[in-house]
């Protein structure tokens, strides 16, 4: 019987030395130490041999046991020291090869613009206040002297969250600016830079969605003059001042008497082209001395105080700023046009 177990020691030794992974190591673990293994099948045999005899081969078939673990044991763990050491040496990681540099991000040419502007108006005494996207009719229309039927106000040009229009994506930052002057008594020295929608058909300078910064100004003896020679020294400060200006005169319901300003076309110089349609000049913002009734409404007494208010296009101003031909290409996020600023 003990020629048995060493029989199946040495064929044990013989599978563990055979085994190629830890799989086949459990199998031959299996094949010997298992319920229905090599050394239990022995172990139920003990029953054949006399009384005697039993101790000494119980004590054999144990120590035959035990051998096997041990060799199974030594050889699992040899196998987890050699795989560890081909993971280390397929994962080095060698130092001598040159990094690759990480790619930097920079700032959008419309935000570079908008804090240039910023900048400018910050150092004439203007503080930025800001307000929401989602705006109440009453702050962007009636408020501002735009009564209903107006047709600013219908839905063919306005984005109207709620059926009874009294909710809807702000057309302008206008009601900063009532929002100021219903908080602030003059004097006043605000911009309100932000996003802005209107239902525009989309080409090379119109979008549905684009920015705008308003500015506003609420003091005793504030006069046109105030007003372009602000907006001259804005201009001027950001392109040079051999940048030709226009003010043509407009209507807005805000502000009485109005005008817009144009900038001589950056791109054809004033002789005429599809970014200009053809007149030589683009038109860059609107503006005026405010309305007696807007300050009013906002408990300012306009027979003691008088202001200018304006709007400008920040999306224009950055095409003029780096001669940008099409106004889609700043909300494309094509990386060949945006890597070049």
């Amino acid at each position: 019987m003990n020629e048995k177990l060493m029989e199946i020691q040495e064929s044990a030794l013989k599978a563990l030395k055979s085994a190629a992974d830890l799989g086949a190591l459990d199998e031959v673990r299996v094949r010997f130490l298992g319920k229905k293994g090599e050394i239990t099948a022995v172990l139920r045999t003990m029953g054949q041999l006399p009384p005697e005899e039993r101790p000494s081969f119980g004590q054999a078939a144990n120590q035959v046991r035990s051998f096997i673990e041990d060799e199974i044991r030594t050889a699992s763990q040899e196998m987890e020291r050699k795989k560890m050491e081909l993971r280390l040496s397929s994962e080095a990681i060698d130092v001598t090869i040159p990094g690759k540099a990480p790619e930097f991000g920079h700032a959008h040419p419309l935000s570079k613009v908008t804090d240039e502007v910023k900048d400018i108006f910050i150092g004439m005494g203007f503080t930025v206040a800001e307000g929401p996207e989602v705006e109440l009719s009453d702050y962007d229309f009636t408020r501002l002297n735009i009564p209903e039927g107006h047709t600013v106000r219908e839905w063919t040009d306005t984005f109207y969250i709620t059926e009874d229009e009294r909710v809807h994506l702000r057309c302008q930052t206008s009601p900063v600016q009532i929002r100021v002057m219903e908080k602030q008594q003059p004097p006043i020295r605000v911009i309100s830079p932000g996003r802005v929608y209107r239902k525009d058909e989309v080409d090379a300078t119109h979008s549905p969605m684009f920015h705008q910064m308003e500015g506003l100004v609420v003091d005793k003896g504030i006069t046109m003059g105030d007003l372009k020679g602000t907006l001259n020294a804005l201009v001027h400060k950001l392109y040079g001042d051999d940048l030709k200006t226009r003010f043509r005169p407009h209507h807005f319901p805000f502000t009485e008497p109005s005008c817009e300003m144009d900038v001589q076309c950056f791109v054809c110089k004033g002789k005429g082209c599809r970014v200009c349609k053809g007149e030589g000049w683009v038109e860059v913002l609107g503006a005026g001395m405010v309305h007696p009734k807007v300050l009013e409404g906002c408990g300012i007494d306009p027979r003691e105080y008088s202001g200018f208010a304006f709007g400008l296009g920040l999306d224009r101003l950055t095409m003029l700023r780096y001669d940008i031909n099409d106004l889609r290409l700043l909300f494309e996020n094509d990386q060949r046009f945006i890597s070049q600023f």
